[in-house]
């Protein structure tokens, strides 16, 4: 971590609101990319504002729709509004709770899965002990520096992740951290060779 630390710096926080429209954010970036997930989140959030339980149960499948919502993430959305106004589903009171209350709490609502609490601790509650092991770039990360042949399964993962408590989502951020550096080095790369190759091609 030390070394990670040296090569990325400090890792630039990720810190949603701890309420319904931060938990909808991570909804929004549920299996896209970070570029995607901030694009359509920055329709959602200007086109129904303040977004709330409320206003969300009020807007149309067709105007979610125009904003680049698929039709899972909107039942999803629905869901967790229907939490909020009919089953008394209190981001307060959640906030207060333990990890584990929070996250069966959440995964009750349909679309909202292990990954999704995971981050809502993480990025919206601010927990210093939260993990991801559900996480694709945290697989990744740990599968290169643990040099496994193989990339852990979450259960596996969270298992190797228990060394860094009581602070496992500071590793997280500089895994996160690592292997954005690692993917836009790489992209450099690949822009560097591509350029040689057109240049010779020309020559």
């Amino acid at each position: 971590m030390s070394r990670i630390l040296k090569r990325t710096g400090l890792p630039e926080a990720r810190d949603f609101p701890a309420d319904f429209s931060g938990l909808a954010k991570v909804i929004v970036g549920q299996q896209l990319s970070a570029q995607s997930a901030a694009a359509i989140w920055a329709r959602l959030a200007a086109a129904i504002a303040p977004l709330t339980a409320e206003t969300l149960a009020a807007a149309s499948d067709v105007r979610l729709q125009s904003l680049g919502l698929s039709t899972g993430k909107i039942r999803t959305l629905r869901a967790l509004s229907r939490a909020v106004l009919e089953d008394g589903l209190d981001f307060e009171h959640l906030a207060r709770a333990e990890n584990e209350t929070i996250v069966e709490r959440l995964t009750a609502i349909h679309g909202i899965g292990p990954w999704t609490a995971d981050i809502f601790l993480l990025f919206c509650l601010r927990r210093r002990d939260a993990f991801a092991p559900g996480d694709l770039a945290l697989q990744l990360a740990v599968q290169h520096h643990f040099k496994l042949e193989r990339r852990p399964t979450a259960e596996e993962l969270a298992r190797i992740a228990e060394r860094w408590r009581p602070a496992r989502a500071v590793a997280a951020r500089l895994l996160w951290a690592d292997y954005a550096e690692a993917r836009r080095a790489l992209l450099g790369k690949a822009k560097k060779a591509l350029a040689q190759k057109t240049a010779k091609a020309l020559d």
